[in-house]
């Protein structure tokens, strides 16, 4: 949620950053709940400092009849109050949460990912002298992908990963487990961006895959109509990627300032409904109810979030260098940004049997935003307590990069070049 203090100070400012996000507010409704709630806060108050003095009066003598006459009087005069602020607030707190977090100044305005920027690109795309195809046409003659029989038993748009291809994947999860916990890696891409954070390892984390509804809509995070599975008899819902049960984990926690930085590599089967159809998305990976995820998810103090976003993504764009794939970054817009993002950064992995570039990793800076709801705060050292500042951002999502890999590393006669910083995961195999 965005600070209401906030809000009272800037309601010009933010409901005009909250249209260049997308979402319509009622500013004006907010605020004037917002006064009504205050308003019935104080009543309250004053009553109950009221009924305290005048059970101060009553001790130690029998009350005269006028003295229970006021006490009765003050507790239901409380009540009716308490009565009417219980919707008061609970309206104000839905309105509360339809408010965007405010984008940061240098995100680009924009009202599509059309006009996300592209920040820069690297590398260039392989000419591979022949037509390269699709990463399905590579799978099929070597049996990595069976789709129909996984339609046969849990319907489109799951998957059966065999063989080399499953291997693959667990080479690849080594490698990211084994990097981020190096802390030589970190302290590199520290000093190449000037960023002014630790080099504290990532620790690895087996988070659930469900979570309940009062955290994941604390989070931010849920998206219940268009993304997110319901568990039908239970009040649990089935994480539509890592970070979901990993921003949540300290949820009304306050934390000491040594613990900080607090950085995860999380590692999780995730689901999506991806609705709608997506061309040839449907004869491969990208799009699929199941796929699994790294993902990376830090706390931090306020005065280094914004570094540990730059972090993040300089840590994408090695890992990505390290596979040896072509790739650009884009600088997202307003409008895409997503709701409880200040800032956010898509990185997009050259598909050559596509010819296009495709989303692969995301990186979101959320500041304070999460964990105002979640009330997850930083006991300073000097006894401040202060909320914590959120990132999260893709290491890997597994079907995703197995794709970039197979259609990047193809040979003319169909098989897979394993990349190199792979093989010694691969038993030092150079092609699948």
């Amino acid at each position: 949620m965005l600070d209401i203090q906030f809000i009272r100070d800037n309601p010009d400012l933010v409901e005009e950053k909250s249209k260049q996000k997308g979402y319509t507010v009622d500013i004006k409704q907010l605020l004037e709940l917002d006064t009504q709630r205050r308003t019935r806060l104080t009543q309250v108050e004053e009553l109950r400092a009221r009924r305290n003095t005048l059970s101060d009066q009553m001790k130690g003598g029998k009350p005269s009849d006028e003295q229970l006459e006021q006490g009765r009087q003050l507790k239901d005069e409380i009540g009716t109050l308490e009565a009417e602020l219980g919707p008061l607030e609970e309206h104000f707190q839905e309105l509360l949460k339809t408010v965007p977090n405010m984008p940061l100044e240098d995100v680009p305005v924009g009202a599509t990912e059309d006009e996300n920027v592209i920040a820069k690109k690297v590398g260039e795309p392989v000419d591979f002298g022949f037509k390269p195809k699709h990463h399905h046409e590579l799978a099929e003659p070597k049996d990595l992908i069976d789709k129909e029989r996984a339609a046969k038993i849990s319907g489109s748009r799951f998957a059966y990963l065999k063989g080399d291809l499953v291997l693959l994947q667990f080479a690849i999860i080594q490698f990211v487990m084994q990097t981020l916990g190096d802390e030589r890696v970190l302290e590199n891409l520290i000093q190449e961006n000037n960023l002014n954070v630790s080099a504290k390892p990532f620790t690895p984390v087996l988070p659930p895959a469900m979570l309940r509804t009062e955290p994941y809509v604390a989070s931010a995070r849920l998206n219940a109509e268009e993304v997110t599975y319901k568990i039908e008899q239970d009040d649990l819902w089935l994480n539509a990627s890592a970070e979901h049960t990993l921003c949540t984990m300290y949820w009304n926690e306050v934390l000491p300032e040594d613990m900080f930085p607090i950085r995860y590599i999380g590692y999780s089967t995730s689901f999506r409904r991806e609705a709608g159809t997506y061309g040839k998305d449907t004869e491969g990976i990208i799009r699929m109810h199941q796929f699994d995820k790294l993902e990376m998810e830090v706390f931090s103090t306020p005065e280094t979030g914004l570094d540990e976003h730059y972090l993040m993504v300089a840590i994408q764009e090695y890992l990505v260098q390290q596979l040896g794939l072509p790739y650009q970054i884009l600088q997202k817009c307003t409008f895409d940004i997503g709701k409880p993002n200040a800032r956010g950064v898509d990185l997009e992995v050259w598909f050559p049997g596509q010819q296009k570039y495709r989303e692969t990793h995301t990186a979101d800076f959320m500041t304070d935003y999460q964990s105002r709801d979640l009330k997850i705060r930083v006991k300073r050292k000097s006894g401040e307590t202060q909320l914590v500042h959120t990132n999260d951002a893709t290491a890997f999502a597994l079907g995703r990069i197995l794709a970039a890999i197979m259609e990047n590393y193809q040979t003319a006669d169909g098989h897979i070049i394993i990349p190199e910083v792979l093989r010694p995961y691969m038993q030092g195999r150079e092609q699948i």
